[in-house]
């Protein structure tokens, strides 16, 4: 049974190959999941319209249990949608028989719809559900897919944009609180320029009585369209920038932080509180934020559950920002956009993300503040000497080098970098707590995303695909062999996805045209690149002469990476990570090996790439070009963390919980750290809380899968889950 999608046929539910039980696939998002049953099941297509809540695909099976090895947060709900019960591990709940809905928080949404009595036992390595005997069992899925359901074209008349950034919020599900779930977020409708304004007819955005007075200026009007669609707020030309509502409400945007700052202020504010009220009604559960504020609050959030949009604004924005500003979880991204019509069709993505959106005011860094600031970020300085984190010094380079060396490891950024014109001018954006920052300019930024509008693009083109994960690996330097063989024990060592892997040594250049040419969910190069393009063993290929290409993510280890990741975006690809400048071999080995096995656990490129920069000595000449959310595969127990372990005392560690949002995630995204003492759920991206654990609670905890863990300042892998490495 598949559910329809614009594109073709993309999510299926059919039987598992070699066990029995059932597998959910998503063939866009690539994402899988399987449900185990104790005997083999026939699945028979049923009417998906007969599930509560909208589903893609459904099934029916008879079965006396299904076991489920990703451990996901399950929802127990009546036949009337009440919630009953919330089960994470480790905990059981039974109920007495009755009609039920189970809904089942994995990297595919899946519902179980049963008339029978229920019982499910959660532990931290799987959870079962039992029915009492054999019984009919409805299985349904949807996918997280998200993409725009229409288009506004506009010109760059700032009257004309205004109209089309009001438009952006028909595309919620919903004005109550729960819009702050990612799910209840629709994809706003994708922008192009074009000669006059038309907006579809049927692009009703909702009645909330909130407008967004702003003057008709460029620049504000690119900053205000995440704030804008939230509150479902239409945008009204005035001199000064506010928030007014039809109740006689009004708010300042200008402030002494400016506007820019007033409006992240807002949307962080009001996003917020949304999360804490929101669990008054569809999930009614223990979340830690909520526990953590409400004291503080001048108003009961019970009360707060079902007011008007309008109402629940002005109830917000009578808090002073300092009682929850330390609970606000870290935003997920940060956008620098310049004001330019060119940059237009970025906005609906940006908001998808529920970006805070800056303009780049940030000067230009001269080459010496780049290599100093890289210096500073990516090198530990030990009584005077730079020390590189490159674990083996023996692949070459130099491992210790004195502070101000004429060949420090971080290569030649005191040649000329951004002072020609055939090379891009590099910038520092200026700090911020997001995880992720994304720069629309023509210069290239450093610590930060470059924003390609192409790669946003591609990736709604992606085509649904349900074979096995294509990873193509090309190693067209010799010398780099050591880096081949790691990528390659890396990848596809999991034993829930199927994987399959093919390395490629020494290609020519039409080989490799033919390699990029092929369909290909990561293509990671290892070897040399120039100014003329990827060296190949007959010459060179620059990735400008591709009409298109099929790989969807990228890593190519090479110096000076950049023009060539960015033409791969031009030709089709999604994102990918890259240098800007020369990168030892000591160093590419070590970020090599640290992304491919990253990624192969299911952490984005953006993820990925900020965990390899602090692990390894040339870590900060690396970035992402394109899309920082795009994956690999999906993560085993739906979101990625990285457990921050410091030794405390003989028999105490502390354990800071640094959870990462997943593709299908989005701002909004709860997370169940899986720690014996654990009770509640915490709101993601960031660090969740710090636990102090014994060594047992400690070895209980990272056994439960294979995560990378930062102990006491190095990163170190749990692959053998019965020696936690402490």
């Amino acid at each position: 049974m598949s559910g329809q999608f614009p594109g073709g046929d993309v999510l299926s539910i059919d039987p598992l190959p070699e066990r029995a039980g059932v597998v959910a696939v998503d063939s866009l998002e690539r994402r899988r999941y399987a449900l185990f049953t104790p005997s083999p099941v026939d699945p028979a297509p049923v009417d998906a319209d007969g599930f509560p809540i909208p589903v893609d695909a459904a099934v029916s099976v008879t079965t006396e249990s299904v076991t489920l090895r990703q451990v996901p947060d399950v929802y127990v709900r009546d036949a009337d949608g009440e919630m009953l019960a919330e089960v994470h591990p480790p905990m059981d709940e039974s109920l007495p028989a009755g009609e039920y809905t189970l809904e089942l928080n994995a990297p595919i949404k899946v519902y179980l719809q049963v008339a029978a009595p229920v019982t499910v036992d959660a532990t931290f390595d799987r959870v079962r559900v039992e029915f009492g005997g054999p019984t009919t069992v409805r299985i349904g899925a949807r996918s997280f897919h998200r993409r725009p359901a229409t288009t506004i074209r506009t010109t760059a008349d700032p009257a004309d944009l205004a109209t089309a950034v009001s438009h952006l919020s028909a595309a919620l599900k919903t004005t109550s609180c729960e819009r702050s779930y990612p799910t209840l977020r629709g994809h706003p409708p994708a922008l192009e320029l074009g000669d006059a304004l038309d907006v579809p007819v049927h692009l009703d955005p909702p009645e909330t009585g909130v407008h967004l007075e702003l003057p008709l200026d460029l620049r504000e009007l690119f900053v205000a369209p995440p704030l804008s669609y939230y509150l479902a707020a239409d945008v009204v030309p005035a001199e000064t920038p506010r928030l007014v509502t039809d109740r006689g409400f009004e708010y300042d945007l200008t402030g002494e932080r400016g506007f820019e700052a007033e409006v992240s202020r807002v949307l962080r504010q009001c996003f917020f509180l949304d999360c804490l009220v929101r669990t008054e009604g569809l999930y009614r559960v223990d979340l830690h934020e909520r526990a953590a504020v409400e004291p503080d609050l001048p108003f009961d959030v019970a009360d707060c559950y079902g007011r008007p949009l309008a109402d629940r604004l002005e109830t917000y924005l009578a808090v002073p920002y300092d009682r929850i500003a330390d609970h606000v979880p870290t935003w997920q991204l940060v956008a620098y956009v310049e004001p330019v019509a060119a940059n237009v069709a970025a906005l609906p993505f940006l908001v998808d993300d529920l970006a805070v959106i800056r303009s780049p005011d940030t000067a230009e860094s001269s080459p010496s503040a780049v290599r100093a600031t890289v210096l500073e970020s990516y090198l530990r300085v030990d009584g005077g000497v730079v020390r590189g984190n490159d674990p083996d010094p023996s692949a070459g380079g130099d491992a210790d080098l004195p502070v101000g060396s004429a060949d420090p490891p971080v290569g030649g950024l005191d040649s000329p970098a951004g002072g020609t014109d055939d090379e891009p001018v590099l910038i520092r954006p200026d700090g911020t707590d997001a995880v992720e920052r994304v720069w629309f300019e023509d210069s290239l930024p450093v610590g930060a995303n470059k924003g390609v509008i192409d790669a946003y693009r591609n990736d709604l083109d992606r085509t649904p695909r349900s074979d096995a994960i294509d990873i193509t690996v090309v190693c067209n330097d010799g010398a780099m062999g050591g880096e081949r063989d790691a990528v390659a024990e890396a990848y596809g060592s999991r034993e829930d996805l199927p994987f399959d892997v093919t390395i490629y040594r020494d290609l020519s250049t039409a080989a490799l045209r033919d390699v990029l040419a092929t369909e290909a969910d990561f293509f990671h190069y290892i070897g040399h690149i120039d100014g003329a393009g990827f060296a190949c063993r007959d010459g060179t290929l620059d990735a400008a002469t591709l009409e298109s290409v099929g790989v969807a993510a990228f890593l190519l280890n090479a110096c000076q990476s950049y023009e060539q990741g960015c033409q791969l975006l031009r030709a089709g690809a999604v994102g990918g990570v890259v240098t800007f400048e020369d990168v030892p071999d000591a160093g590419a080995v070590a970020v090599g090996r640290t992304m491919a096995r990253l990624l192969n656990l299911g952490f984005p490129l953006q993820a990925a790439l900020s965990i390899a920069r602090e692990d390894c000595a040339v870590g900060g000449h690396y970035l992402v070009v394109g899309k920082g959310g795009v994956d690999v595969a999906q993560e085993e127990n739906s979101i990625p963390v990285l457990p921050v372990v410091e030794t405390v005392g003989d028999d105490e560690y502390a354990v800071d919980v640094v959870a990462f949002l997943p593709r299908e995630g989005g701002m909004g995204t709860m997370v169940y750290p899986c720690l014996a003492q654990n009770e509640q759920l915490y709101l993601a991206p960031g660090h969740l809380r710090t636990f102090r654990v014994s060594r047992a609670e400690l070895e209980e905890y990272l056994a439960l899968q294979r995560y990378p863990i930062r102990m006491d300042g190095e990163l170190v892998w749990n692959d053998d889950v019965e020696a936690p490495p402490l």
